[in-house]
Formats: C-alpha cells, sequence, structure tokens
C-alpha cells in the first residue's frame, strides 16, 4: 500500500484515509495475505491529516474528518510492515506506530506537531508514542513539534532498522521475504501471543505462551525439513 499524493507530501485526504482502512480491511480478511506493506511516495512518507480539508476552511469539519486509519492498522491481525521514506509527522507517526515494524530510510524524519498548531492527538499519539520510545522523550516530542531524525529514532526505540535511501526498498524485500519464509501457523501463533501478552504480567504473559504450546501440535518431520533448508544443519534445533 503506498500513500501517492507527492506534491502534497502524502497529506491524507478524507478519501485516502477511507481507502487505506478498506484496504487494510480487505487484506486482513484475506487468508492468502500475510504481511502487508506500508510506504509513501518521495520524497515523504507522509506529512499528516489534510488539515485544509479537514478543519474545513473555518467552517465546520466535514462529514469523515475523524475517520482514524491507525485504529485498522492495529485491529488487524495481519502485520504491516511500515517503510518511512522520508518526514512522517503528525498523524502519519501514529499511523506508523501502529505498524507491527518499521525500517526507515536515512532521510526519514519523525515529529508530533499536534499540540504546536493547537491540536489534541486523535489516533492513538500519547498512548503508543511514550510506549515506543519512553515517556521523556514523548513528552519533548510532543510539547515542541521538533523532528527526530533517523538514527535518533533508531536509538530510541522507534525503529527496527535505518538504511541508506536508495536500498530502503531492497532491504524491506528482504524482511518480507524472511517473515514468508516462516511456517504461516507458528507466525501467526506468534503474533497473536505478542499482542495478549502486551500491558500482561510477565506471569500470564508465559501461561499464554504455556497454553499455546499445548493447544499447538508440532509436525516433527516438517520442523526438520524447515530447520535443514534454513541452516544446512541436521544435528540440532
Amino acid at each position: 500500500m503506498t500513500l501517492d499524493r507527492p506534491k502534497a507530501r502524502n497529506a491524507l485526504t478524507i478519501a485516502m484515509r477511507r481507502g487505506l482502512i478498506t484496504a487494510i480491511r480487505a487484506a486482513d480478511a484475506d487468508p492468502a495475505t500475510r504481511l502487508v506493506v506500508l510506504t509513501g511516495t518521495d520524497p515523504a512518507f507522509s506529512a499528516g491529516v489534510d488539515l485544509k480539508e479537514s478543519l474545513g476552511g473555518g467552517h465546520g469539519s466535514p462529514p469523515g474528518a475523524r475517520t482514524d486509519p491507525a485504529a485498522a492498522l492495529r485491529a488487524a491481525r495481519t502485520p504491516v510492515l511500515g517503510v518511512i521514506n522520508g518526514p512522517c509527522y503528525t498523524g502519519a507517526l501514529e499511523l506508523a506506530l501502529s505498524c507491527a515494524f518499521l525500517v526507515a530510510s536515512e532521510r526519514a524524519r519523525f515529529a508530533d506537531t499536534h499540540a504546536a498548531v493547537g491540536l489534541l492527538a486523535g489516533w492513538g499519539m500519547s498512548a503508543l508514542l511514550p510506549r515506543a520510545v519512553g515517556a521523556r522523550l514523548a513528552r519533548q516530542m510532543m510539547l515542541t513539534g521538533e523532528p527526530v531524525d533517523a538514527e535518533q529514532a533508531l536509538r530510541a526505540g522507534l525503529v527496527n532498522e535505518v538504511v541508506p535511501h536508495d536500498r530502503l526498498a531492497v532491504r524491506a524485500g528482504q524482511i518480507v521475504d524472511g517473515i514468508l519464509a516462516a511456517e504461516p501457523t507458528a507466525a501467526g501463533t506468534t503474533l497473536e501471543l505478542l499482542a495478549a501478552g502486551e500491558g500482561a504480567t510477565l506471569a500470564h504473559a508465559l501461561a499464554l505462551e504455556a497454553e499455546a504450546k499445548l493447544r499447538r501440535r508440532t509436525d516433527v518431520a516438517q520442523v526438520a525439513r524447515r530447520f535443514a533448508a534454513r541452516t544446512g544443519r541436521r544435528d540440532a534445533i
């Protein structure tokens, strides 16, 4: 999925947000879809919501102005890889925070300008950003509106990786290939355990894993074949 409005730095119109929600739900409902990739057309990932449209030019917000694609991303069982190719601001940062993984170009910048322009976040920023980067950096980003560059984002834990811009698509493809190479049922259960374990006590998370292990029937021969194919070894797992 590509945010494709480059002349407006991929600012999210109501139609784009509705389209993104529809596409996410359709992909999530398709058993053949194991991963979704979300990116933007250069030079930006997205500048966030198209404020001129959403604020109605001072005449009241139009219908659909509060449409929230970040919630659709978080609700999806299918993991979403965010490929952050450039600036990722405000509402777009909430989209990124709602992805399962993030790989960023060296050109990426991350900022939250809600408070700077007199708005409150509505797609999860105040809950998601502190969990991603810690409370102190989240406060600074949300109150100052100052951007964080790609390397700062990596150090803070906001993104998984930072790569040269001209290698971004290649690296994203490698991550996709690695995920798709995993056994589908095991990968799906792992994602469910990670989601269920967020916010749970350690004891509860361990119990969930133990229950899942008991429910799953393991095909030992298939596991051995997969292990040998990935490592070239047959002596241990």
